[in-house]
C-alpha cells in the first residue's frame, strides 16, 4: 500500500504540475522558434517543401533518439535518485542544451551554427528523457493511491495544453521579433522557472541500493515479458503506431500547411496561422481522449482497429483535400482525425497500465517511452524518405494514411493467425477483438 504523503510534502504536487507545464511548454516553444524561419524562407521561395520537411524530421529525430538510447539509464537514475532531483536535473540539462543553441545562433553562423542548434536540441531531448520517468514515478510518492488515476490524467492533459501553447508561443514570438536569439533567451527563462519549481519541492526518498547493471537487466527482462505477450506486445505496437503517425504529421504540417493556405487563396502565411492547424488536431485528440473514457472500460480494445483505420482515412483525406475548398473542411478533417487518434491511444495506455505488474509501473512507463519514441523516430525517418521521392506535401499525407492502414491490417492478420484453442486470459487477448 502506498503511504499517505506527509503534510510537508503536499506542495510537491502543484509544484510538479507547474514545472511540468513550464518544461513541456519550453520544449515545444523552442522547437517552434527553431523552425520559425523556415516558414518565411518557404514563403519567399528560398527553400523547398522537401527542405522544410527535412529540417522538421531532423529536429524531431534528435529529440527522440535519447529516449531510445538512454532509456535504461534514465530508468536507473529514476530508481536510484530522489525523483525531485531527477526533475531538476532534467531541466538543468534542457537549460544547457538551449544555451548551446543560443551560442549557435549568436556567435557561429552557417553550418557550424546549425550544427550547434541541432546538438543543443538533442541535449534538450536528453533532459526530457531524464525528466520523463521521474514525473510519473514521483506521483505514488506524493499522492495517495486513490488520486493516482486522476493525477496521471491531469499531467497528460496539462502536457497537451503546454504543447499547443508552446508551439503557438514560439511561433508568435518569432513572427513578432524575427530573432532566434530572443526566442532562445525566452526558452532559457522557461527552463529556469521550471527548475525553480523543482528546487522548491520537498525532497523525495532515494534508493542507494539501485545498480545500473541490475536496472538494465530488469529493463530488458520487463521489455521481453511485455513484447512476448501477444496482447501487451500489440498494445505497445498500437501506441507506437499512434506516435509514428503523429510524429510524421507534426513534421509534415509546416510544408503541407503552407500549401493548404496558398491553395485556399491566403498568401501571407505566418507561423501563428500554421499553429492554428495544429490546434485543430490537438483539440480533436483531447476530445477523443475524453470520449474514450465515456465509451470504453479499462481493457476494452474492441474498437482500436477501427479507430486506427479512421485515423488512416483522415490522414489520407487531408492529403487529398488540400486547400482547394477553403480552410473549414481542412480543420474539420483535422479534428476528426485527431479524435480518432485520441480514441485509439487512451484505451491502449489504460490497458497497458492496468494489465502489467503494478510494482513495476515505472519500468512499464520507461518501456512504453522507449517504443513510443522509436515510433516517433521512425516517423521522422519515414518523412525524410518520402521527401527523397519528391512527393508533394499532400502526397506525403496520402502515403502516411496508406502506411498506417497497412500496418493496422497486418496487426489484425497476426492476431487472427494465432493458434486456436482455449480462450486466452485478459493479458493475452488480441489487440482488437472480433
Amino acid at each position: 500500500m502506498t503511504p499517505t504523503p506527509e503534510p510537508s510534502s503536499r506542495r510537491n504536487y502543484p509544484l510538479l504540475l507547474a514545472g511540468q507545464f513550464l518544461g513541456a511548454f519550453g520544449d515545444n516553444f523552442l522547437l517552434a522558434a527553431i523552425l520559425g524561419p523556415l516558414t518565411y524562407a518557404l514563403n519567399s521561395g528560398r527553400i523547398t517543401e522537401a527542405a522544410v520537411n527535412g529540417e522538421n524530421a531532423l529536429f524531431s529525430l534528435v529529440f527522440s533518439v535519447p529516449f531510445i538510447v538512454l532509456a535504461p539509464l534514465a530508468g536507473f537514475l529514476n530508481d536510484r535518485m530522489p525523483k525531485t532531483r531527477g526533475l531538476g536535473g532534467g531541466n538543468l540539462i534542457k537549460f544547457a542544451g538551449a544555451s548551446v543553441g543560443l551560442l549557435g545562433v549568436s556567435v557561429s553562423g552557417g553550418a557550424a551554427g546549425h550544427l550547434l542548434q541541432v546538438a543543443g536540441y538533442c541535449a534538450v531531448g536528453i533532459g526530457a528523457c531524464v525528466y520523463s520517468p521521474a514525473k510519473y514515478g514521483i506521483l505514488p510518492e506524493i499522492l495517495p493511491a486513490g488520486r493516482l488515476v486522476k493525477a496521471n490524467g491531469t499531467v497528460e492533459m496539462l502536457t497537451l495544453v503546454a504543447i499547443v501553447a508552446g508551439l503557438g508561443g514560439g511561433g508568435v514570438l518569432y513572427d513578432h521579433t524575427l530573432s532566434l536569439p530572443v526566442c532562445y533567451v525566452t526558452s532559457l527563462a522557461l527552463y529556469a522557472a521550471a527548475y525553480v519549481c523543482n528546487a522548491a519541492m520537498v525532497r523525495t526518498p532515494c534508493n542507494p541500493d539501485a545498480s545500473l547493471r541490475r536496472s538494465v537487466s530488469e529493463f530488458g527482462a520487463s521489455f521481453l515479458t511485455i513484447v512476448r505477450s501477444p496482447r501487451l506486445g500489440r498494445i505497445l505496437l498500437g501506441s507506437a503506431l499512434f506516435w509514428f503517425a503523429g510524429s510524421t504529421l507534426k513534421s509534415a504540417l509546416q510544408g503541407w500547411g503552407l500549401a493548404v493556405f496558398v491553395q485556399a487563396g491566403i498568401t501571407h502565411v505566418t507561423n501563428l496561422k500554421l499553429v492554428l492547424l495544429k490546434v485543430g488536431m490537438v483539440a480533436g485528440i483531447v476530445a477523443g481522449a475524453v470520449l474514450a473514457g465515456q465509451l470504453h472500460k479499462t481493457g476494452d480494445l474492441s474498437w482500436t482497429r477501427r479507430y486506427a483505420l479512421m485515423m488512416a482515412v483522415g490522414l489520407a483525406g487531408l492529403g487529398l483535400l488540400g486547400g482547394a475548398f477553403g480552410l473549414a473542411p481542412v480543420v474539420v478533417v483535422l479534428v476528426i482525425t485527431g479524435a480518432a487518434s485520441g480514441l485509439l491511444v487512451v484505451p491502449l495506455n489504460a490497458a497497458l497500465q492496468s494489465e502489467t505488474d503494478p510494482t513495476k509501473l515505472g519500468k512499464t512507463v520507461s518501456i512504453q517511452n522507449f517504443t513510443d519514441y522509436m515510433g516517433m523516430a521512425a516517423g521522422a525517418a519515414y518523412l525524410w524518405v518520402l521527401t527523397q521521392f519528391g512527393l508533394n506535401p499532400g502526397g506525403d499525407l496520402i502515403a502516411l494514411g496508406i502506411t498506417v492502414a497497412v500496418i493496422t491490417i497486418l496487426l489484425r492478420m497476426f492476431a487472427r493467425a494465432r493458434p486456436s484453442g482455449k480462450t486466452a486470459p485478459a493479458a493475452d487477448r488480441p489487440l482488437s477483438s472480433p
